[in-house]
């Protein structure tokens, strides 16, 4: 079942059709043909496809007065592994051409920072010369929007760089941004979209937003009074802050913490890991948005399902561990260790590479092959 995030990344492009025109073009940067409007189309594909095929959302850029199409883009959000998308994007991306008759990319959006790898493979369909080639937009590549004025031309873009991580810096400035635009917001898009930066912000920065709030922030003094109102009819001293998260606070904040909850379970579950009960206990019971993420982040290159909790302590002990064997199997084996290989080893950071280098240092028969890669 979609989380409240997933469902809330499709929200943002369906209320906005020429979002997905715009993140291909400002921040992947591929070319996107001039068009008059951006429409959001049928995304049930059954008419053509016997089985149920349906794409999140399917953009067609129309050109003039006779509404050509210039370009469809099928839009997919991507929060967790999900084998059965590299069979079913190649469909999508056929039967949209098909069906309008246009030159059809296929944008995939993650805010999952170890799922963008995952996403960017390409997908060998067993036709020569077809590769399907995901473009993916993750949280490096979402715009960092701290200007009111872009906020209040473009909110969902403002929004969708709220709730991408690693803008904890421009947090602040993100959700003053989001102020500036919410005045001009119907009531749904403004609660929703309110929930949603909120929710994505760290503690500090939501404070700061909700202080700029009941203090009257002059972007947006008017939203601002309506919470306090509702506050006060409730006769209540935090109704400002329940009253900006009404509706969809509690589901919103469970819906968040399970789907990167199972996300964590799930990398390590496609990695072919081992995951104990008490582990998997321990993360989904976990309450805390950024331990789930940088859960999510470790989950995508440990060697061991327990190295997930290792604080950040034991991790360097094992790293370090780990190059020291390196270097005492080739010393053992009488071998010389350069110093820039010796440094290589020492500075690593990647528990697998360090267990494959455990590996060849038994068998080479110079030190510099110890960090030959593969093809070479």
């Amino acid at each position: 079942m979609p989380s409240v995030t997933h469902e809330a990344l499709v929200e943002l492009f369906k209320n906005r059709p020429r979002l997905a025109a715009e993140m291909l073009h400002d921040a992947l940067g591929h070319p996107v043909p001039a068009f008059t409007e951006a429409r959001v189309e049928a995304s049930d594909l059954t008419e053509i496809v016997p089985s149920n095929r349906r794409a999140e959302v399917i953009v067609v850029l129309l050109v003039g007065e006779q509404e050509r199409p210039a370009m469809a883009i099928v839009v997919e959000v991507q929060l967790g592994v999900d084998p059965d998308k590299r069979y079913a994007w190649p469909v999508y991306v056929t039967q949209t051409r098909a069906r309008h008759r246009c030159p059809t990319r296929l944008l995939v959006v993650t805010i999952e920072l170890a799922m963008v790898r995952w996403c960017s493979r390409p997908i060998d369909t067993g036709h020569p010369g077809w590769t399907l080639k995901p473009l993916v937009l993750g949280p490096k590549g979402v715009p960092v929007v701290t200007d009111a004025e872009q906020a209040k031309a473009a909110p969902e873009v403002v929004v969708l760089s709220a709730m991408a991580p690693g803008q904890s810096e421009a947090a602040e400035a993100i959700g003053a941004a989001f102020l500036a635009a919410a005045a001009g917001l119907d009531d749904a898009r403004r609660a929703l979209y309110g929930d949603l930066v909120l929710f994505s912000m760290n503690e500090a920065a939501r404070r700061t937003l909700e202080a700029m709030m009941k203090s009257g922030y002059e972007f947006q003094s008017e939203f601002a009074r309506t919470y306090v109102a509702h506050g006060r009819r409730e006769g209540r001293e935090e109704g400002l802050r329940e009253g900006l998260q009404a509706g969809l606070r509690e589901g919103l904040r469970e819906g968040i913490l399970k789907a990167k909850a199972h996300d964590v379970l799930a990398f390590l579950e496609a990695r072919g890991l081992g995951v104990p009960v008490d582990l998997r206990q321990r993360v989904l019971a976990s309450t805390d948005i950024d331990e789930l993420d940088r859960w999510v982040r470790r989950a995508a290159v440990v060697s061991d399902a327990r190295e997930l909790l290792a604080t950040p302590g034991l991790r360097e002990g094992l790293l370090k561990a780990k190059a020291h064997d390196v270097l005492a199997i080739l010393e053992a084996r009488g071998l010389d260790v350069p110093t820039e290989v010796r440094e290589r080893v020492l500075a690593s950071a990647d528990v697998d590479e360090l267990d494959r280098w455990v590996r060849r240092a038994a068998v080479v028969s110079d030190t510099r092959e110890l960090l030959v890669t593969a093809g070479s």
